[in-house]
């Protein structure tokens, strides 16, 4: 693995402009950068990062299927009780998951290591599926990366096939809050590939979805939602005035309720507790259990339902070095063995890795200038060298 200095497309913001790619810059920050890209072999790519990913989705679902027979590990993952059966059938009914994101500190010189599932609600999927493979096949053309240079990326193929086997008719509605560019630009990308595998897709905000006298999720033109793709968390569903309505609907969502127990950092300690010592994970244990006092005085301490590293703390020694803020953390902690990601010249860069229909399918990387990967990371293309 290599972090390689490269140049940037004259046009590259008129490109992203022509492609839909709306958010490339964010507050005027770059978002998109191409400035330099990350080269693995393709030996790592596929032994360190794609087979783990496989492997460790199976130890998800057996993690899974404990839970829900388990009202225990429910009330340890802050899943509200009034949520438990519809949680559980929904796993029991196999409603089908649609994709995901496992971010992965790696530096090709070790095990990959599980920071975290982003199971749920995962951003960056429209610049990891999409626009970085148009950026290869222009770099590829313009002599910028070497010919012959490939890319661990076959996302937009997996989500336009997944969409036809899911058995799905009629009407996919596809949603997000208001006044989010990036997230309006992911949903637009998810109707398009739902479009592309044969359904018919409509975008819809969650703000003006409403509910009729039988209790069904209703759109503006007062019809039934089936199907749902939401980008919102689940952890906000089971909490607000929306959600109140969720276990009593008929409509079926992507992602599926079962993966409530899988987007949540509570994930991290039941999986080390499972498979302890497997070489992708690390030590992780539930705030106040006696066992984290194997971490000693260096971890790193997250919320439950920390996005973007908020609330994430790292302590050193017994000193705290790094604290995010946020609004999270009254759901409560996990801790993690401290295992810093690789630095290459003051860039830490993140390796999620995606997976469709539970399938590895690519990897997007999002580099930040700090240890704690936050909101104004951002993301770099990679290639396969060899």
């Amino acid at each position: 693995m290599e972090r390689i200095s490269v140049e940037p497309r004259d046009d590259w913001r008129d490109t992203a402009e022509a492609h839909g790619f709306r958010f490339h810059t964010i507050d005027d920050e770059r978002y998109w950068d191409e400035s330099a890209c990350y080269s693995f072999t393709l030996r790592e790519i596929e032994d360190d990062i794609e087979d783990p990913t496989a492997e460790i989705e199976q130890l998800c679902f057996e993690v899974v299927a404990r839970a829900v027979a388990d009202d225990a590990v429910m009330t340890r993952l802050g899943i509200p009780e009034a949520f438990w059966d519809f949680v559980a059938d929904t796993w029991s009914q196999q409603h089908r998951n649609l994709y995901g994101r496992m971010d992965f500190a790696y530096d090709g010189k070790g095990p990959a290591k599980l920071f975290e599932y982003n199971a749920d609600t995962p951003t960056s999927l429209y610049e990891s599926g999409v626009f970085q493979w148009v950026w290869l096949e222009q770099a590829i053309e313009r002599g910028i990366i070497p010919d012959g240079s490939d890319q661990f990326n076959s996302l937009h193929e997996a989500l336009t096939g997944s969409f036809s086997q899911m058995g799905l008719a009629g009407t996919l509605h596809v949603a997000c809050c208001k006044d989010s560019e990036e997230d309006e630009g992911t949903v637009e990308y998810i109707a398009d590939c739902a479009r592309q595998g044969g359904l018919d897709a409509k975008l819809i905000y969650i703000e003006d979805i409403g509910i009729d006298t039988e209790g069904r999720f209703t759109d503006l033109q007062d019809e039934p939602i089936n199907d749902l793709f939401k980008l919102y968390p689940w952890e906000w569903i089971m909490t607000d005035e929306f959600g109140k309505n969720v276990p009593n609907t008929n409509t079926r969502f992507i992602e599926p309720g079962w993966k409530a127990l899988l987007s949540n950092k509570g994930l991290l300690p039941l999986l080390w507790e499972m498979f302890e010592g497997h070489p992708n994970l690390l030590p992780a244990y539930f705030d106040g259990d006696p066992a984290a006092s194997a971490l000693g005085d260096t971890y790193v301490r997250k919320p439950l339902f920390s996005r973007e590293g908020a609330n994430v703390e790292v302590f050193e020694n017994g000193e705290r070095t790094v604290s995010v803020e946020g609004d999270y953390g009254a759901e409560g902690h996990i801790l993690q063995a401290y295992h810093p990601l690789p630095n290459f010249g003051g860039n830490y860069p993140m390796v999620g890795s995606w997976l469709v229909a539970s399938q590895p399918a690519g990897i997007g990387i999002r580099e930040d200038t700090s240890l704690v990967t936050g909101n104004n990371a951002r993301f770099l293309p990679h290639i396969i060298s060899e």
